[in-house]
């Protein structure tokens, strides 16, 4: 009898997962209802919330919940695991925009952002993204924002690429947050060639 041996094949070293595309209003009283912008690169949120949390839990305190509308997610679960912790998720309808993610941490607050779809081109993302974190933008939903912004329901865009742009932001100050102001992010905006 005869065996073959094979080498042990080196384990793979892990892959970190990319930055959230995300950016944030800064601190002080502004206008509007949306607290910042964040461009998921897919549709499925066990996949990106992770990401997402890793910049927020640290600036806005544990997200702890989550709340989306199903018009644009496939597959909503009830709890997600993110790096350290479980973020519940919840979906409503009527009462949340379809192109809005609102987010909770227990005890410090609630922030509400606009979801850019993820086939967005990122010259589009990149405008929605500054407009969703001006402070003197207008008191738009995240649908009618998009509609301003792009002048429909954000398509691809494929003029141009952004080619991995950091957007400096720093956290939004939200009554009961002590020493969460002024706290800088360096946050990443990329874009895909072809959208």
């Amino acid at each position: 009898m005869s065996a073959i041996l094979t080498p042990t094949l080196p384990h793979p070293e892990p892959v970190a997962a990319p930055a959230a595309r995300l950016t944030l209003k800064t601190d002080g009283a502004s206008r509007g209802l949306l607290d910042g912008a964040w461009w998921p690169r897919s549709r499925d949120l066990l996949r990106e919330l992770p990401a997402l949390t890793d910049a927020l839990d640290s600036l806005w305190g544990r997200i702890t919940r989550i709340a989306v509308n199903p018009e644009h997610w496939p597959v909503i679960p009830r709890k997600v695991p993110v790096h350290g912790h479980v973020v519940k998720a919840g979906w409503f309808t009527p009462e949340i925009d379809p192109n809005a993610l609102l987010l909770l941490s227990y005890g410090t607050g609630r922030w509400d952002l606009l979801v850019i779809p993820p086939e967005t081109g990122a010259e589009s993302a990149a405008r929605l993204m500054a407009a969703a974190s001006d402070h003197d933008g207008p008191p738009l939903t995240a649908s009618a924002l998009i509609a301003a912004v792009t002048g429909h329901d954000a398509t691809p865009d494929t003029r141009h690429d952004l080619a991995a742009t950091a957007v400096p932001a720093t956290v939004p100050h939200r009554p009961g947050s002590p020493g969460r102001a002024d706290h800088p992010v360096r946050l990443q905006v990329t874009g895909r060639p072809g959208g």
